[in-house]
């Protein structure tokens, strides 16, 4: 199994801390958050990493070559030159990740107890394009869903901004994103048109009317997103 490690990131809600090292290397208990997903990553069945670097790339790259990668495969993407967004970014690492099986796509400052393992079956045996860590908690950003789990939209409740896929739902439900993917590589052939930088959420909403993008219930997985200030202390306490 194959993961694309969003690492590139300007870090800017854990400034002043990025002002010094990029977000991937913050640590939790001592452990930077990079080497924390990598081994967490692992031990689900990963074997081959791909990281993509911008700010900070060199300090990132010679943190994985210090600790010998830990033991793993990892390439390196480079956006040193521009930032591509997480769509962008994941087009530019296509000829890491391009074969005939599906891969993870993870948020380097995302830590969870989730399996992996058992989020990668359901992707398999539905043969959805992509599939979608969600859970029912509150958040200014939502994945919309019908009552078979397709995508269906998107809704941003603190501008009011609603985009809708035609999928001729009656009702649709609201779910927070975790940051986790599980992506076909049959995307790539459908990235075309976007443009050279564009978020993944967009390609989603763009591609859902004629391919299946589905949810994963994370409920029951721990799970903290730890890329803004206030959440390094509730993490160093969920994670020792």
């Amino acid at each position: 199994m194959k993961c694309f490690l969003l690492a590139a990131g300007l870090g800017t809600r854990l400034k002043p801390l990025t002002d010094k090292i990029p977000k991937a290397l913050i640590p939790v208990n001592g452990v930077p958050l990079l080497e924390r997903n990598i081994k967490y990553l692992a031990a689900q069945g990963v074997t081959e990493f791909v990281v993509n670097v911008h700010h900070f790339a060199d300090k990132v790259e010679d943190f994985l070559q210090k600790n010998g990668n830990f033991g793993y495969k990892i390439s390196i993407s480079n956006e040193r030159n521009l930032l591509l967004e997480t769509g962008g970014g994941l087009r530019h690492a296509a000829p890491f990740l391009n074969g005939s099986a599906p891969f993870v796509m993870y948020n380097v400052d995302i830590l969870t107890t989730l399996s992996i393992r058992k989020m990668y079956e359901q992707h398999v045996h539905s043969g959805a394009l992509a599939t979608l860590a969600v859970s029912n908690r509150s958040s200014s950003r939502y994945f919309l869903f019908d009552k078979n789990n397709r995508l269906c939209g998107w809704r941003n409740v603190k501008t009011g901004e609603e985009k809708r896929v035609d999928c001729h739902a009656e009702s649709l439900t609201p779910l927070a994103f975790g940051g986790i993917h599980i992506v076909s590589p049959k995307i790539f052939s459908n990235l075309n048109g976007f443009g050279e930088k564009f978020s993944i959420v967009d390609a989603y909403l763009a591609l859902a009317a004629e391919h299946r993008v589905e949810c994963y219930d994370t409920q029951g997985a721990q799970w903290i997103d730890v890329g803004k200030l206030d959440s390094l202390e509730a993490a160093s306490k969920m994670w020792g």
